[in-house]
């Protein structure tokens, strides 16, 4: 019996460059399955791809682990956040509030 295929591409951009590799898997295989057979890990070796959080066409995937891609799906590997954005909202804020204390 031949087994059915599909099309799909794993899509990764560190912060000197980005890979998009077109990958065939087949019917059923998971996000993170795609990813590890996409050999996306050879080209960014520095990547933990088991634990990266990763989304389709920019919608987070909750359970990569058990959620199947679908023909034509763009499984995006996001990189770790350097700072937390609210964070460094609330720095800002509290800098401006003391220069505008500061002018008074």
């Amino acid at each position: 019996m031949v087994e059915s295929v599909i099309e799909i591409e794993v899509v990764y951009a560190a912060v000197d460059r980005q890979v998009l590799l077109s990958v065939t898997v087949p019917v059923g295989t998971t996000v993170r399955a795609a990813i590890a057979k996409s050999g996306m890990g050879a080209e960014f070796p520095e990547l933990d791809l088991g634990e990266c959080p990763v989304g389709i066409f920019g919608k987070v995937v909750a359970d990569a682990e058990n959620q199947a891609v679908q023909a034509g799906d763009r499984i995006e590997i996001y990189r770790p956040l350097l700072a937390d954005p609210k964070e460094v909202r609330r720095l800002r804020a509290a800098k401006a509030a003391e220069a505008k204390a500061r002018k008074q």
